[in-house]
């Protein structure tokens, strides 16, 4: 029976959604406290407001009705679903931590920031998403996701934390490992290419890749093959889009705050401080501080 819109509750979503709030006000209203008082900035409304997208998001992506469709009759679905768990959800989370947050979860010098250090780098990060990306659609591994829940929210966990990764260059907390605004759009533009490969290869298919879509029961008059080659222009057309979006944003806000600091010109000189030097004693008996 064709069901597409009969809900389904997911408990297992909505723990995790409860959780990802939870810590947010825990870091909010424990953690913000103790921070602010040490003199970190506290949280800013705008990364409030990027924290409540990405909750937002992660619903959406993850809830039904959407990953219930995905999971049931549409592959193409199931490559947005993707597309908004691993290009748009975390670098609203990246942009929503703040620095003294970042320091506290990985502290400098310790073993979890060498290797922090080493995934950020750009051909890391990148390579690493890619790669899986490329491993999630083999035809066993999509076969075998769509069978086993367990093995579906496996794959789920992977693509978004090497997600998380590949996004490290453009919006890290740790403003040590992102690019410079250049940097950044040129590192995005690969990004933008490289799936391209494996969205022409499901868009070039002149035959179903994958089993399991081909048994399911066909929704909206859409055939497997045609679900099939949707799903890679999504992922070939509209990834890259979006991504050049990114690009054009990132290059307009650097070009603007070039513009303004030629406006204002080189910044005033200032007078050098005076700098105190050890006491020196007059016949009298006075000391007195002397200025080099």
């Amino acid at each position: 029976m064709i069901e597409p819109w009969r809900y389904q509750l997911h408990v297992e979503v909505w723990v995790l959604l409860l959780a990802v709030v939870g810590m947010g006000l825990y870091v909010s209203r424990v953690l913000q406290p103790k921070a602010v008082a040490a003199g970190d900035p506290p949280i800013t409304k705008r990364q409030k407001a990027w924290f409540v997208g990405g909750v937002l998001l992660l619903w959406v992506a993850s809830d039904w009705p959407l990953h219930d469709i995905s999971e049931r009759y549409l592959y193409s679905l199931h490559m947005v679903q993707h597309l908004l768990l691993t290009f748009v959800m975390p670098p609203m989370f990246w942009l929503a931590m703040p620095s003294w947050l970042a320091r506290l979860l990985v502290p400098p010098s310790t073993r979890s920031d060498a290797i922090l250090r080493r995934v950020a780098k750009p051909i890391i990060a990148g390579l690493i998403y890619n790669g899986i990306v490329v491993f999630t659609h083999w035809s066993v591994v999509v076969n075998t996701s769509i069978r086993v829940g367990a093995f579906h929210y496996l794959v789920h966990f992977v693509v978004v934390t090497s997600a998380f990764v590949m996004w490290l260059p453009v919006c890290s907390p740790w403003k040590e490992h992102r690019l410079s605004p250049m940097g950044q759009c040129i590192y995005l533009f690969m990004m933008s290419i490289l799936p391209t490969v494996p969205g022409a290869w499901l868009s070039l298919s002149g035959a179903p890749l994958y089993e399991v879509y081909d048994t399911m029961p066909r929704l909206w008059g859409i055939s497997v093959l045609e679900d099939q080659q949707i799903a890679g222009l999504f992922m070939k057309v509209g990834g890259g889009a979006y991504l050049w979006a990114v690009i054009i944003a990132i290059f307009f806000r650097w070009g603007i705050g070039q513009q303004s600091s030629n406006r204002r010109g080189p910044e005033p000189a200032s007078e050098p401080e005076p700098v105190l030097v050890a006491p020196q004693v007059r016949s009298g008996g006075q000391p007195r501080l002397s200025q080099p």
